[in-house]
């Protein structure tokens, strides 16, 4: 289970929510936003970065995408469909994998079993023997500058569970804002208290 860290900046502490899962509410006035789940890779003072786990990318699969930037041989993890992973960087891809395949130089430790990885070495590994386990693909994050994400938690646009990472690799996307939501003991009908329809 993924804890909530409280961190220190040059303004005091400050609750980090790195490795947790944003549940967007129907208070969420973005409607690029509405319904997703957002795995945060990254989150301090300065901002926070997190790739939408639950927006699938027209009907590309991660074999279709390998294959349109010139990676060749056969996919050793699971050929889901690519994602749209939020606004920000759009042309950039970003694979959210296990933590048994890591660069040093390159990933993001996000937590003690996913890291992340946006070059093309890690798209290239998912054609290789040396594969991680599980991976998942995403064109595009979203991003907050500094306190943005912090007032919109306030404004009940966001909620915030933690759990494993059967919400980031898990194949029935229409479903993962539900199961989130259960994991909170939250159904969507009672989710309406949130202001608007769910």
């Amino acid at each position: 289970m993924a804890s909530i860290e409280t961190e220190t900046s040059e303004d005091g502490p400050y609750q980090s929510y790195g490795g947790q899962y944003l549940i967007a509410t129907p208070a969420m006035g973005d409607p690029r936003f509405r319904q997703t789940v957002i795995f945060l890779c990254s989150h301090d003072a300065s901002g926070a970065m997190g790739i939408v786990v639950n927006r699938p990318k027209h009907d590309l699969v991660i074999s279709d995408l390998l294959d349109h930037v010139g990676v060749d041989g056969d996919v050793r993890v699971a050929d889901a469909p690519v994602l749209e992973g939020g606004p920000v960087d759009i042309d950039r891809g970003f694979v959210l994998h296990s933590a048994d395949w890591f660069r040093e130089e390159s990933s993001l430790k996000v937590s003690e079993t996913l890291g992340l990885t946006s070059t093309k070495d890690a798209l290239e590994a998912l054609v290789t023997e040396t594969a991680p386990e599980r991976a998942m693909l995403a064109v595009g994050y979203a991003g907050w500058g500094a306190g943005q994400l912090e007032d919109e938690i306030a404004d009940n646009a966001w909620l915030i569970v933690g759990g494993d990472d059967a919400l980031v690799f898990g194949e029935d996307l229409d479903a993962k804002w539900s199961q989130a939501l259960a994991r909170m003991g939250i159904s969507p009908e009672q989710l309406s208290a949130f202001g608007g329809s769910a």
